[in-house]
């Protein structure tokens, strides 16, 4: 029987990456906002486990389409598990000061619209991620995953404050650029759904 007709299992590799990142959340955002940010060791773990994240975004994608193991599960899972990541870092990072609040709504405003457009048509219509929303997530993930570093924390020795620094204004910078790549992509997003609905 060919795995055309055979249906594939939700117990399978990527899914179980992809369930991994959503449990991961919670210990993300514990871990950013010990002493409400201020200590470098779990500022560190906290970034750890965002790279990890991002890591097992890119594996179980390459997983799930290499051996033909795309389930409604993963599809429905695997968007909701990098939107509640980022958006942990996005909340927790503007909670200890690192990114402005407006960011962070901006952000998570158009995310989720996005998703839940996406999922909602998913039977009916396919819109394929664009080279714009891949470029957008590299940026962001850059961003966030830097400044869940203690870049800036006093207690970090005086030899690394001036590389801290920079780096910090290196993630701001990205984040910028990510930030103009959410709006522009998801504006691009909005009316290819709206072309395909109506048949331009």
């Amino acid at each position: 029987m060919s795995s055309a007709e055979t249906p594939v299992s939700n117990l399978n590799l990527p899914n179980v990456l992809t369930t991994l990142r959503i449990v991961l959340v919670p210990f993300f955002g514990w871990a950013l906002l010990v002493d409400g940010g201020d200590s470098v060791l779990w500022r560190t773990v906290a970034c750890v486990i965002f790279v990890v994240a991002m890591v097992t975004d890119k594996v179980d994608g390459d997983i799930a389409r290499s051996r033909n193991l795309v389930t409604d599960f993963g599809k429905i899972a695997d968007p909701i598990a990098d939107k509640a990541i980022t958006g942990m870092a996005l909340i927790g990072l503007s909670i200890v000061g690192d990114v402005w609040w407006w960011v962070t709504i901006v952000v998570l405003v158009r995310e989720w619209s996005v998703t839940v457009l996406r999922l909602s048509i998913l039977k009916r219509t396919v819109i394929a991620a664009a080279d714009l929303g891949k470029l957008k997530t590299t940026f962001q993930a850059l961003a966030l995953g830097f400044l869940a570093l203690p870049l800036r924390n006093p207690a970090l020795p005086d030899s690394l404050e001036t590389a801290g620094e920079v780096v910090f204004y290196a993630a701001q910078a990205c984040l910028a650029v990510a930030v103009a790549l959410t709006l522009w992509s998801g504006f691009e997003f909005f009316r290819g759904v709206w072309r395909q609905r109506h048949h331009l």
